[in-house]
């Protein structure tokens, strides 16, 4: 009997059309811009608009690889996000709207800091494991705030990655063995209320360190895989040094051909998380794509490892195996053409639109002439969101 094989199908991405250069950045903060370029890895910061939020940058997303047969299968919406923009409704109902989905299907959002697209891609795979006609669309999106001038402001970012699930997959089949690990810690936070996280910056650091360790060692007791088995080897990246550090960790024992071949794919793999910054939830899956866009060297039958976390603290380590049509799974989206015609900023106008980010506000009409998007936040009027597409 054939097993039936389940993972991601079809993958997009969706950021603000503005960014701000960390040299700027840095010179205005009177920092040495290499602290921002090699010491946490970043090059570029995503600058979302107040007309932009999780919602219509995941409905940008999704909108770039979802064709009418997708439309007519996906009978589950599930939204990851730590930027949610109602405690009650879920940010997944929204989308479904935005994109003409079929109402008989469930929409939901689920919530555990950067670890959440994982936990939806996991309830996705059993979903379809049920009902193997059916596809999963699983949303990583947030913005991610810190505030101006604090010590968490160059590690920002913001956008939304999509992913559809489903049976006989396009480009990643996910195996089943997986390890999880969950704590409760105090390494970052938002208190309802807050449109800005706290964070314990070095501490968290150090817990993504910790967590990692335990989840790889116990997946290499679980499947015996060993380095030598990983095509390429994935990371959760707030910034993208951080991920260096956990594959740097990992290859302290490796020998010359794993830790070459395997920094060379994290160095594809990082190159886009470099341009956007920190998207929380789908920061795992943006590197992910990034290395399926950028590496020469990955093939199909190349399993790749990820590594999940998401602060207060989850972790989990799962693999894939690269399917044969992975490029088919990118709809021939051009995204170096995206990110090169985004508009540069000043730090004065980051610093603007930052504050005028949409949070807790009643009523409000928002100016969206200058914003070209396909989705957009039009205003809010008795705290109800209206959003118009294109």
């Amino acid at each position: 009997m054939k097993l039936m094989k389940i993972g991601i199908d079809k993958i997009g991405f969706a950021t603000s059309d503005l960014y701000l250069d960390m040299v700027d950045l840095a010179n205005a903060r009177h920092e040495d811009p290499n602290k921002y370029l090699i010491g946490i890895g970043q090059s570029k910061m995503a600058v979302i608009r107040p007309t932009q939020d999780v919602v219509t940058m995941a409905a940008a997303a999704a909108k770039k690889i979802i064709c009418q047969e997708d439309k007519e299968k996906i009978s589950y919406v599930i939204f990851a996000t730590e930027s949610g923009v109602d405690n009650s409704k879920s940010a997944a109902i929204y989308l479904a709207d935005l994109l003409g989905l079929k109402l008989n299907i469930r929409t939901i959002e689920v919530k555990q800091a950067c670890y959440g697209a994982t936990a939806a891609l996991q309830l996705a795979k059993g979903y379809v494991a049920l009902n193997p006609e059916s596809k999963v669309l699983v949303i990583g999106a947030d913005n991610a705030r810190y505030g101006v001038k604090t010590p968490g402001e160059p590690t920002q970012g913001g956008g939304a990655i999509a992913m559809i699930i489903g049976s006989d997959p396009k480009i990643l089949e996910l195996e089943n063995e997986t390890s999880a690990y969950a704590k409760n810690i105090m390494d970052f936070w938002r208190p309802l209320g807050h449109s800005k996280a706290l964070v314990d910056g070095k501490y968290s650091s150090g817990v993504y360190l910790d967590f990692l360790k335990n989840v790889w060692d116990e997946q290499l007791k679980r499947t015996n895989y060993q380095l030598q088995d990983y095509g390429a080897l994935l990371f959760h990246l707030p910034y993208t040094k951080m991920g260096l550090k956990g594959l740097r960790q990992i290859l302290q024992d490796a020998t010359a051909e794993d830790s070459t071949r395997l920094i060379r794919e994290f160095e594809y793999a990082r190159q886009f998380n470099c341009e956007v910054g920190n998207l929380y939830t789908g920061s795992l899956y943006l590197s992910f794509l990034s290395l399926l866009v950028n590496s020469t060297s990955i093939k199909s039958g190349d399993r790749i490892g990820f590594f999940s976390y998401g602060s207060g603290a989850q972790a989990e380590f799962f693999t894939g195996i690269l399917q044969p049509d992975y490029q088919k799974g990118l709809a021939g989206v051009d995204y170096w053409a995206i990110l090169n015609k985004r508009q540069s900023v000043s730090v004065i106008e980051y610093e603007d639109l930052f504050e005028r980010h949409v949070f807790d506000i009643e009523n409000i009409e928002l100016d969206y002439q200058a914003d070209k998007s396909a989705f957009l936040l039009a205003g809010i009027h008795n705290y109800k969101r209206k959003y118009l597409s294109r």
